[in-house]
């Protein structure tokens, strides 16, 4: 079967890899499986069949990089005042940084919200790293920091810090919202 390569990786790159094991073939998939990983001496590989569901290598790479077609706006401290503050919808900002596990665990209830809400409230993530004048100003002591805003003003009592699950910050949305439609 012809297979053509879409990914090469060096575990002495990636950092905190060179302790992972050696990724070997996975032959339990079907015989009409798409992808196959196999270890070789010099690189590690990921392949893709030809007759594969995702087309083209092109095609494949276009849909693994695209992500989901993330609908959180990601803004710095140029930009907080006009998307945030003078926002016109409530706003849930997500204080976030790429070293933050608790961060990257939440990443995907945050995008559910995004998607689900994407009509009543507009969801903006900030990096902690890259702008310390907002950590400063709004005191983001812990990540990952949940603040609601509402007519250019942080809503009172709606800080959140640390993970939070699906459901609880679906929970917590719902109260915001429901708060913010009777005020």
């Amino acid at each position: 079967m012809e297979t053509m390569p879409i990914a090469f990786a060096s575990s002495s790159k990636i950092p905190y890899c060179n302790q992972l094991p050696s990724v070997r073939t996975v032959n339990s998939y079907s015989p009409s499986s798409s992808a196959s990983i196999f270890n070789n001496n010099n690189n590690n590989k990921l392949r893709l069949h030809r007759n594969s569901q995702f087309g083209s290598r092109k095609t494949w790479l276009k849909k693994a990089i695209k992500c989901g077609g993330s609908i959180i706006r990601e803004t710095n401290e140029s930009e907080f005042a006009d998307i945030v503050l003078k926002s016109d919808r409530p706003v849930l900002v997500e204080f976030v940084a790429t070293w933050c596990g608790p961060c990257r665990l939440i990443a995907p209830a945050i995008q559910s919200v995004a998607q689900d809400y994407q009509d009543k409230l507009t969801v903006v993530k900030v990096d902690h790293d890259s702008n310390p004048r907002l950590i400063e100003e709004y005191k983001v002591y812990g990540l990952p920091t949940l603040i609601l805003f509402k007519n250019g003003q942080e809503v009172p009592d709606s800080r959140r810090e640390g993970a939070i699950t699906k459901i609880k910050l679906k929970a917590y949305v719902d109260e915001f919202l429901e708060s913010v439609s009777i005020a």
